[in-house]
This record gives C-alpha cells, structure tokens and sequence, in this order.
C-alpha cells in the first residue's frame, strides 16, 4: 500500500523532530521542512538514512513547491522562544503571516489536510483561569511579545478563512508549555534555562516575585495529542497541554532538588507582559480526542535531565544562536 504522505515545516525544531519520529513510526513518508534559522540539523540527522524521510532547507515564507501528492501538512515553522523572536520579530511576523498563507496555499492545492501548530501565547496575560479555548485572550499588541502573540494568533484567523472559504480541511492545536529531549538548552524558557544554570553551577533566576504560574506537558504527550487532533473532525482551536500547574518558584526548587545542586534562587525584575498564569483547560481534548497527559512532571524532568547532562560540555556554556539580518 503507498504511504501516505506528510509535509511537517519546523523540521529540525524541537516539536518539528518528534512530529518526524512519530509519523515514520506510524508508516507516513515524511517530507522535513527547515530554514534552520533555530532548528538543528542533528536533531533529525538519524532520519537521513531513510527511504521514508527527505528534507527541504527551505523558509516557508516564501513560495512552497513540494512535487508529488500530498496528503497531510503540519505547520511547525516558527520561532518559539522568548529569545527566538525578540531577536528576529520581523521573521516571526512573518513565518506566522507569510508562512501560514504559504502552507494553507499548499493544502487548497494538493487536496491536504493541515494543521497549524498554535499556541497558549494567544491567550495573552489571562485574565481567566484556567484557559478555555472560548477565552479571546488579553495581548498587547505592541509590546515586546505581540510578534509572536499576534503571529499566532492571525495563524488562526486565516487558517479558519481557508476553512470556510475554500473548504480546506483544517485543525488548530493549541500548544502549551511542552519540554523535553532536544529542547535548546539556552532558549530562554524556564525549564531549559533553570536545568542549563544547574549544571554550571550557577544559581537559578527567577523573574518577579516566582508566583507566576505554568503547565509543562512532556512531549510525547504533546506529539499524541497532535497526532489525534489531525486525524480527528474538528476544526476548531483545541488546548494541549498538562493542566498540572505549579508557580515558577517552586519549578525552580524542583530542579534544585532534582539535579541535587547547591545553587539558591536569585530573582530578577519581571520581563514587560510575562504572563501571571499559564493553565490549559483541556475538557475538549479529553471528550474529542479522549487525550489526557500520561507522563508525569517528575518522570519526564528525569528524562530530560539526562538528555541535558548527556551534552558535550560546550553546548552548556553555548550563548543563544546570533540571528542573521533578515528583512
């Protein structure tokens, strides 16, 4: 039987390796899609060997081609970190923008379905808790983070336009915070960033007073829930994420206590709209995908705690990557 075939942009991403990983497994002929411009060449290097896998160095903000039938596109092309996309606003509006329009002109041509890989960041700072897809969200548009808030949040606007003008079949998966192997170690989030600072012995920082609040889902949960929501019928933003929640302060105490170092928490001004609270709802990914998280915080900080100890000791005093110019 012919494989189906399936375009993941963000390939060489942190989530983009996993989607590739996952989908092989599951008999799909994956065709890889990265500018590299954050993704890594050695988080899929195992793949090239396969028949079943080729890979595009190519920015999805410009004109897609891809020869062949097409079955499937995810669309995980973005930068995704706060580091990422202060650094690169322009390229982040852009992927988002430009990218999106791109992909979903792909799917209308080739017949695919896709699925836009959104995020928890369109909820903004809530101002309801937990977050329920039905919230509109509270974003600053101009503030330092609306590049990516705003990216995601017209992914969404014309991933829907596509659905319901041009009858393309579309998914929106709303992501939450989500960690794990391959996760750059220097990519400002918390979680790399206390595990990063813990094995130089370096104390932890925590921004504001450390009451702000997330969810960390680990990312085979994640890529499951993904892989449910493409083959579902719905078309409408759904959470996923692990509703488990804990205050930054106490992550941080948690790997303290996990990497068994000396270090204290040291705290530092709170950056311009940093989120206060950060809890998916996922009532819809429970009665729809019947999807829920299965690995435990404790479970997948110890695998990714190994991932992390196992670099080569350059990659922990490695400074984030230096963007190049873009327009």
């Amino acid at each position: 039987m012919e494989k189906k075939r399936i375009l993941i942009t963000g390939a060489a991403g942190f989530l983009g390796s996993h989607l590739s990983d996952r989908f092989i497994k599951e008999g799909f002929h994956v065709i890889g899609m990265d500018n590299l411009i954050t993704g890594d060449l050695k988080n899929i290097e195992h793949l090239f060997k396969l028949e079943q896998f080729e890979f595009y160095h190519h920015d999805v903000s410009k004109f897609i081609h891809v020869p062949g039938k097409l079955d499937y596109i995810l669309h995980f092309a973005s930068p995704a970190s706060p580091i990422d996309y202060l650094k690169i606003p322009i390229q982040t509006l852009k992927v988002g923008s430009h990218g999106t329009h791109n992909c979903l002109g792909l799917a209308k041509a080739k017949s695919a379905r896709i699925l836009v890989a959104s995020t928890s960041e369109v909820y903004g700072d809530p101002m309801v808790h937990p977050q329920k897809e039905e919230y509109w969200g509270n974003v600053n548009p101009v503030g330092p983070r609306g590049v990516y808030d705003e990216a995601k949040r017209f992914m969404e606007s014309i991933t829907m336009a596509y659905h319901t003008f041009h009858g393309v079949e579309t998914r929106i998966i709303r992501i939450f915070n989500t960690y794990g192997p391959r996760m750059r170690l220097n990519d400002g989030r918390a979680l790399p960033a206390f595990i990063g600072q813990a094995l130089r012995g370096e104390d932890l920082t925590v921004f504001g007073d450390g009451s702000q609040t997330r969810s960390f889902c680990y990312v085979d949960d994640l890529v499951e829930g993904i892989y449910r929501l493409l083959l579902s019928d719905y078309a409408y933003p759904v959470n996923v994420g692990n509703p488990s929640e804990i205050s930054l302060k106490d992550f941080a105490e948690e790997i303290i206590k996990l990497t068994g170092t000396k270090q204290k928490i040291v705290y530092k001004p709170l950056p311009v709209d940093d989120p206060k609270q950060r809890q998916p709802d996922i009532t819809k990914a429970r009665e729809i995908l019947g999807w829920e998280p299965r690995v435990s915080r404790s479970e997948g900080l110890k695998i990714t705690y190994e991932y992390f100890k196992s670099l080569p000791p350059e990659e922990l005093v490695k400074q984030p990557k230096e963007f190049k110019s873009l327009k």
